[in-house]
């Protein structure tokens, strides 16, 4: 599919555990790309990514796939298509926990889902819920003038809070700190990016960890957050 005369071609690649709803997620924003001039692919699996020729044409690729696994090929033209100006973007695990079994992958967005640590051990039920607990997002003062991030302050969720693995590359815009608790094992808080961009070759990258479903997506923080996101990763 290419893109009409003008316009942009942006690649949605979705899968991987139901659990994060990647068809619905993905379904909130792709009306925003399109009123934005994109024209949309949707593919259920990364196989798309090894077609250098189609890639090189992708503008953006939103990439909603969580606990997948991906081949050598596949990521290679990901990650050559992304170097050659192809922006990358997404959210929550759709993103950073995409492929655990690739350490490349982990190189190339920066950072990993590690945990998110839960409720008090008598409140667990077994649910997803066990793991919603209430923490900010807390803005750095790079968010304040950055088009992602402009005018939007401190806000708070109650949802998965994610604790991530990452490197000093990251351009971290916003952060969230897990609080020491009675039960947990850690002795002082531990702060993680929430937010944050990076560059890769020619390519920008746009990474917010919130967005473990449809009601947070539809916070309107992280809406606007990952709607400019996208548009600003996009070539």
């Amino acid at each position: 599919m290419t893109s009409p005369a003008g316009g942009r071609s942006a690649l949605v690649v979705r899968g991987g555990w139901d659990g994060h709803q990647p068809v619905e997620a993905t379904d909130l924003f792709i009306p925003h790309l399109e009123a934005n001039g994109f024209t949309v692919r949707v593919e259920g699996s990364p196989e798309v990514y090894a077609d250098g020729d189609y890639m090189a044409g992708v503008d953006l690729v939103v990439q909603c796939n969580t606990m997948s696994t991906i081949e050598k090929d596949q990521l290679a033209g990901l990650m050559t298509a992304v170097a050659n100006g192809t922006g990358m973007a997404g959210w929550h695990g759709g993103i950073a926990d995409s492929y655990r079994n690739s350490s490349d992958y982990l190189h190339f967005i920066g950072g990993q889902f590690a945990c998110h640590p839960g409720k008090a051990p008598e409140e667990l039920t077994g649910e997803q819920s066990d793991n919603y607990v209430p923490y900010r997002v807390e803005m750095l003062p790079a968010a304040a003038d950055h088009p992602i991030t402009q005018g939007i302050g401190d806000f708070d969720l109650v949802t998965e809070q994610y604790w991530v693995l990452t490197d000093d590359y990251l351009d971290v815009l916003a952060t969230t700190t897990q609080a020491v608790r009675a039960w947990d094992p850690w002795h002082r808080p531990v702060t993680s990016p929430a937010i944050w961009t990076r560059q890769w070759g020619k390519g920008r990258m746009f990474v917010s960890t919130p967005g473990h479903n449809v009601e947070v997506l539809k916070d309107e923080n992280v809406k606007t957050i990952i709607e400019r996101g996208l548009l600003w990763a996009a070539r």
